[in-house]
């Protein structure tokens, strides 16, 4: 969810989308994005749309959130076509979703169930942080449905914690994932973060070494990126800290690959590894394969058929939009074929399994065949039609992604 949503257009206030949007509804795999905007205190590196209780003001609060989702939930069931389509996933995220009782959460995910229909083996995945959850939340948790979680775990290091600001003991996101398998959860991700300052090559095989003995099937690694407004980005300015180093990151990226494929994962988006192919993230497959889902929640974003929109993104004002009878949307775009053929090319070339050649321009290919020959795409994928990054073209995968789009 980015930070700063485009301009867009006026969004409609009963939430309409486009004829053209509208009719294709049920042509892809639909899913359930939910977001949570409230945490206990706000980390460092964080830009992402939430609020602590001191910043969160009137108008929403924890206690009322499923009812107030709900509302958007009933005018999504207005909106969109009665057509025979379920829910495939559904994902709650953050935020910190579990600041939300477990039957709050059953009770929007009931009324997503109730408005559209749950697929028999829907994915249902709740993010963590390690220090809101026990066993008992977590059996909790999986008596609701939901079932999959993803833990905040971020490095094992006491020291790279602190820098982040994550407040949870270095332990603890271990503990969870075997609490979480002893709850009865089948797939359990946990999620890292490499290029903390200060952070060195040894702190980071351990915060790897750490995850993989937890048990999880599922384990994310993101590079650190420092964003604008952050507290992590005023300490790097005012020169208390060193910015992240683009080798250092390439080599900590090139380590974790290694050590998660020697530990029996197996890459299947850039920053995603999973231990089997029913261990991957559904819901983020979706979004990576062009399909489409509804956002609940202030600042969430949805895609249907070509049309993407946005809520607005304060707690206060998302329901005071919907107090009103209104959509909750503050603005959207309807993407040209050419915009939707440029994301189609940058989001599956980042899976394993590659974008499909026949996606480019013809006057991409030539850019392809440099990139095979550089080594960055893989020759015999691409005999086979595809395009398919190696490692070396994972390091550098914006650039030649932005070459073939």
């Amino acid at each position: 969810m980015p930070a700063i949503p485009p301009d867009g257009n006026p969004a409609p206030a009963d939430g309409s989308l486009p004829p053209a949007a509208a009719e294709s509804f049920g042509a892809a795999p639909f899913g359930v994005y939910v977001h949570v905007p409230f945490c206990r205190t706000r980390c460092g590196y964080c830009d992402f749309n939430t609020y602590t209780a001191a910043e969160l003001g009137g108008g929403a609060d924890r206690a009322g959130y499923d009812t107030l989702v709900g509302q958007e939930i009933a005018l999504a069931r207005t909106v969109l076509p009665h057509a025979d389509v379920t829910v495939s996933t559904v994902f709650f995220g953050g935020g910190t979703p579990t600041l939300l009782t477990p039957r709050q959460l059953g009770d929007i995910l009931r009324r997503v169930g109730d408005a559209f229909g749950l697929a028999p083996d829907a994915e249902v995945t709740v993010e963590a942080n390690p220090e809101t959850v026990d066993l008992a939340t977590l059996q909790q948790l999986r008596a609701q449905g939901i079932n999959r979680v993803s833990f905040g775990m971020q490095s094992s290091q006491p020291h790279v914690l602190a820098t982040l600001d994550r407040v949870h003991e270095p332990g603890r996101p271990r503990q969870t994932a075997r609490w979480a398998r002893a709850a009865g959860f089948e797939h359990v991700s946990l999620d890292l973060i490499y290029g903390t300052p200060g952070e060195s090559d040894n702190d980071w095989r351990r915060s790897l070494d750490a995850a993989i003995t937890a048990g999880p099937d599922h384990i994310s690694a993101y590079a650190l990126t420092v964003e604008e407004g952050t507290r992590l980005a005023a300490k790097i300015r005012r020169g208390e800290l060193s910015p992240p180093d683009d080798d250092v990151l390439a080599d900590r990226y090139v380590l974790a690959d290694e050590v998660l494929t020697a530990a029996g994962f197996a890459w299947y988006e850039i920053s995603n590894w999973a231990a089997s192919d029913r261990a991957r993230c559904r819901h983020n497959v979706l979004y990576w394969t062009g399909g489409d889902w509804w956002g609940f929640g202030p600042g969430a974003h949805s895609h249907v058929g070509g049309t993407r929109w946005w809520n607005v993104r304060h707690p206060s004002a998302y329901a005071a939009r919907l107090a009103a009878g209104q959509s909750p949307a503050q603005a959207r775009e309807v993407l040209t074929a050419a915009e939707r053929r440029m994301e189609d090319i940058m989001l599956r070339t980042r899976l394993a399994e590659g974008a499909p050649l026949s996606v480019l321009a013809p006057g991409a290919h030539l850019s392809a065949e440099r990139s095979v020959a550089a080594a960055l795409l893989d020759p015999s994928s691409f005999a086979g039609g595809r395009l398919v990054l190696t490692r070396q073209g994972r390091l550098l995968a914006d650039a030649v992604i932005r070459d073939l789009a």
